[in-house]
This record gives C-alpha cells, sequence and structure tokens, in this order.
C-alpha cells in the first residue's frame, strides 16, 4: 500500500517536473530576450514548443510516441534544456535542484516500470 502510493507519487511529481519545465522555458525566453516582441516570441514560443514536441512525441498519450533510447534522448534534451534555461536565467541552485530531482525521478520510474 505505502509502496503504490510513493509510486503514484512519483508519476504525480513527473508531471509537476514536465509543468516547471515549461515555467522555466518560458521564464527564460522573457529572460533572454531583447526587446518586448523578442520576450514575448520566445518567453511564449519556447515552451510551447517544447510542450508540442513532449506531446507528439514523449507523453504517454502521443500520436506518435518514441521508445527505449529515443525517449530517453527526448527526456535528456528536454529537461536538459530547461535546466540550461534556468542556469542560464541567472538561477543555478535551483537548476541544480531541478536537474538531481529529474534524474532520481526517472531513476525511480526505471527501477518501478514506469
Amino acid at each position: 500500500m505505502i509502496r503504490m502510493l510513493i509510486q503514484y507519487s512519483n508519476l504525480v511529481l513527473r508531471f509537476l517536473l514536465e509543468l516547471f519545465a515549461l515555467v522555466a522555458f518560458g521564464y527564460w525566453g522573457f529572460k533572454i530576450g531583447r526587446g518586448m516582441i523578442v520576450k514575448i516570441g520566445i518567453g511564449i514560443g519556447a515552451p510551447l514548443l517544447a510542450a508540442l514536441v513532449w506531446g507528439m512525441f514523449g507523453s504517454p498519450g502521443a500520436p506518435m510516441p518514441v521508445s527505449g533510447l529515443l525517449h530517453l534522448i527526448l527526456e535528456l534534451t528536454i529537461f536538459g534544456l530547461a535546466t540550461a534555461a534556468l542556469y542560464t536565467s541567472g538561477h543555478p541552485a535551483m537548476a541544480a535542484i531541478f536537474g538531481l530531482t529529474v534524474v532520481i525521478n526517472r531513476l525511480l520510474m526505471y527501477v518501478w516500470g514506469q
């Protein structure tokens, strides 16, 4: 019973990490851009692109799912870029915590076959 609760909590954490990655992309876009139009374009476009790619290929209900090594590469790309976005936005500690949390979450998903 407790193990199932922890496993479900890990899946909830994964969903929250995905949402946080989108927030990180948006924050990075608004922070990095020069000029209001560019800030809005990157701030909205970056998370939108990440959500589109993840929704098409990486999510559980993806219309064109990838599996195995390709899925791992997709995860590393999305979450790695989100970590880099936090770091380059001036939040290295948050980037480290986020990246470490993603790695632990993924390892637990692998161990539990999620």
